[in-house]
């Protein structure tokens, strides 16, 4: 631990220097509490890398349609989601019903 400040002025700048560094935590912590943009970030990359994969398999029309799609989904991620969410679960429930009977 550091030796208290013997002045004035060497109080202000380790004042200055803790709100620094306070400040960068905090920013730190934001960035890591805001779900949301780290998962548009996430689905961004996820997306890009699709789109390149895509591009390199299918022919040029397919794979501006497949970009078209991507935009979409950056647009309104939440409801293909949730659609997607609900076709999970739908065909969890066949397939339990299936495996009783």
């Amino acid at each position: 631990m550091t030796d208290f400040p013997k002045n004035a002025e060497q109080a202000r700048t380790d004042r200055d220097v803790t709100r620094e560094e306070l400040t960068e935590t905090l920013d730190a912590l934001g960035r890591k509490l805001d779900v949301k943009t780290r998962v548009n970030d996430n689905l961004d990359a996820k997306v890009d890398q699709a789109s390149a994969k895509i591009s390199e398999k299918v022919s040029e029309p397919a794979a501006e349609k497949f970009r078209q799609g991507t935009e979409v989904v950056r647009a309104n991620p939440l409801p293909i989601f949730a659609g997607a969410l609900a076709l999970l679960v739908t065909i969890r429930l066949i397939m339990r019903k299936r495996s009783s009977s």
